[in-house]
């Protein structure tokens, strides 16, 4: 059980997160999904025992993240949005340096079955100045997964990954989350909130503005968007409950009108008028 309260975080005249307060049970994938600079990361480092928070409170498991950062550490996984592996290192060694540093027991067999599951065993030899970078997100993956964490953090595990691969990682998540594990991600990409979260927690400008189930948070806005570009090339929008009233929308607008579900970034843009980028 993760619980935050009133989180708040300030980088001089910067307030990054403002009282952002949420609840996370057992066994839930939760995203934070919102655009670059919403306090996304800056939330998880927190959570993380990375920063420490300027008020409000957090607890892992009953711990406090800031008095008790050791049991926390102890209790979690973590691939940071920044690609720290040592690259002149091998996959294996960089992972048995970690397995070191987190006592793991049985090093070699943990080491393989981390490797295994993220398909990179049979690269178990190269060093990661031979990686592509969507290897090197799945080493980073099998890291945090070495020490068995009962939770995993992710922040923007699939940035800069082709469609294939990101598709890759979000199979990697559900398997982790079918054993168990907490899961809490950070995402800018709406498919990815949408396909993986059983609840999102939406940020803006350092806020928490909007927090449910991704299906109840599209059915907040509509369920149907009829879309026209007019003749100025502006995109017109209009939100329909059901698809019959969008159908009779769209029947008498001229030519260049299509029809579409509603997404998280439709929510977005409902509550701030501005769009996930």
């Amino acid at each position: 059980m993760i619980e935050a309260l009133e989180l708040t975080k300030n980088y001089g005249e910067v307030r990054a997160v403002e009282r952002v307060s949420f609840t996370i049970p057992q066994g839930e994938v939760f995203g934070l999904l919102g655009p670059n600079g919403a306090g996304k990361t800056t939330t998880i480092k927190m959570l993380t025992t990375l920063s420490r928070p300027d008020s409000g409170r957090c607890t892992i498991d009953g711990f406090d993240v800031v008095k008790s950062a050791f049991d926390i550490k102890g209790r979690i996984g973590v691939v940071p949005q920044e690609n720290n592996l040592d690259r002149e290192l091998t996959a294996f060694e960089n992972l048995l340096i970690y397995a070191m540093l987190h006592r793991v027991k049985d090093r070699n067999k943990e080491i393989k079955a981390a490797l295994m599951m993220v398909g990179l065993w049979d690269r178990k030899d190269s060093e990661v100045t031979q990686f592509s970078g969507g290897m090197q997100r799945r080493l980073l993956l099998a890291r945090a997964l070495l020490p068995q964490p009962s939770i995993l953090f992710l922040d923007e595990l699939s940035i800069g990954l082709d469609p294939q691969i990101r598709r890759q990682m979000w199979d990697m998540i559900r398997k982790t989350k079918i054993q168990g594990r907490t899961v809490i991600l950070t995402t800018h990409y709406i498919e990815e909130a949408e396909n993986l979260c059983d609840r999102v927690g939406i940020l803006s400008r350092g806020k928490l503005i909007a927090l449910d189930t991704p299906a109840n948070l599209k059915a907040s806005v509509g369920e149907f968007i009829v879309e026209q570009i007019n003749r100025e090339g502006k995109l017109i929008q209009q939100i329909c409950k059901s698809p019959d009233e969008a159908r009779e929308l769209a029947k008498d607008k001229e030519e260049g009108v299509t029809i579409r579900k509603s997404n998280l970034e439709d929510v977005f843009i409902k509550l701030t008028g501005e769009r996930i980028e």
